[in-house]
């Protein structure tokens, strides 16, 4: 998923750059640093979970990585559609 999340964000940017200005393609970068700092932060999440071996802690680490990540996607989609209505 983390694989196709980056993809997804590599073709946005290409495709944003050939077809923008600056405050168009700076709300965009914004857009992508909420999906990487949520990506981040599940990565994090998921190395504690690796680490522990209380095996409901880890089930309970991983939901919450899952969590974070796809409330990021969501925000970060949602921000990308604002600034595609914006502009």
């Amino acid at each position: 998923m983390k694989t196709l999340a980056a993809w997804f964000a590599g073709l946005t940017a290409l495709l944003v750059v050939g077809c923008s200005g600056p405050a168009e393609d700076a709300a965009h970068r914004r857009a992508d640093a909420v999906d990487e700092a949520g990506e981040r932060q599940a990565d994090a999440l998921e190395r504690q979970a690796a680490a522990t071996s209380n095996e409901a802690e880890e089930t309970a680490l991983n939901r919450q990585a899952d969590a974070v990540e796809n409330a990021a996607d969501r925000k970060s989609d949602e921000m990308h559609r604002q600034v595609d209505k914006d502009f």
